[in-house]
């Protein structure tokens, strides 16, 4: 469990990172070379996630993005100084349900 949940994070932090750094890089003028480390960054997300020792490609895609949206509120709180409110904690929570199900559901 420790080790999916480290998975979870080093991926999220290599796709909003990345996503950042592009975002960066096309909105707001930085140089190219930070759209470059972006997308080395976006492709180490790809291969984090099939570290994962979930069975179902679709199943830890699914959490992977409600983990991502409970990281991008921190992110925005953390680097972007954005503070969440009330509805952005909330939706996050109700991600991380959407995710314990998805992954921990009794299934047949």
């Amino acid at each position: 469990m420790f080790y999916a949940i480290v998975l979870f994070i080093v991926a999220g932090i290599a796709e909003i990172g990345g996503g950042y750094l592009i975002w960066l890089w096309l909105r707001e003028g930085k140089p190219f070379y930070w759209g470059i480390v972006g997308g080395i960054a976006l492709a180490l997300y790809g291969v984090v996630a099939t570290f994962q020792t979930f069975p179902s490609f679709g199943r830890v895609y699914a959490a992977y993005g409600g983990v991502f949206v409970v990281l991008s509120v921190l992110w925005g709180w953390g680097i972007d100084r954005k503070t969440p409110d009330l509805y952005d904690w909330v939706g996050a929570g109700i991600c991380l349900i959407g995710v314990s199900v998805i992954l921990f559901a009794p299934r047949h």
